[in-house]
């Protein structure tokens, strides 16, 4: 029996799959519970459908996402901090600051896509990975320098 998964079944396969199942295991388990609907050649061209506007969904995101890395790469942020000994920050540079620094110059960005494993704590350049999409990650030029005065 051919059926098309709604949601992600367990050893089976993901939502909007196109399966092959025992006739029991989908009359009795998959239908009923309305995580699968049979394959006619109407659902299948609705599935096919649904894939295409995923598709040019995923490709404008990623388009987007792309844009936004060039950005970042024309956007060096720099950063006064005040300083102790041997250049050593007091407290550190955090991916919110990052953040905020970035939104002053038009690049509105969610703090969780600022990929810093510790904060910056001490002076001079950085490059800080930025997850923009799962297959684009941009690089945030990161300047700190020590505040004077």
């Amino acid at each position: 029996m051919k059926l098309i998964l709604r949601e992600d079944v367990e050893h089976l396969g993901k939502g909007g799959e196109l399966v092959e199942v025992k006739p029991g295991y989908g009359r009795n388990y998959l239908l009923p519970r309305g995580l699968a609907v049979a394959a006619n050649p109407k659902n299948v061209r609705e599935l096919d459908h649904q894939r295409k506007i995923a598709e040019a969904k995923a490709t404008k995101l990623k388009a987007s996402a792309e844009a936004v890395s060039r950005r970042l790469a024309d956007t060096p942020v720099t950063l006064k901090r005040k300083v102790g000994e041997q250049d050593k920050l007091y407290g550190s540079v955090t991916a919110l600051d990052i953040v905020e620094a970035l939104a002053a110059r038009g690049l509105n960005l969610d703090r969780r896509t600022i990929d810093l494993a510790e904060p910056l704590k001490t002076v001079g350049d950085f490059e800080v990975p930025v997850k923009l999409h799962r297959e684009v990650i941009g690089k945030a030029k990161v300047k700190v320098e020590a505040e004077t005065g």
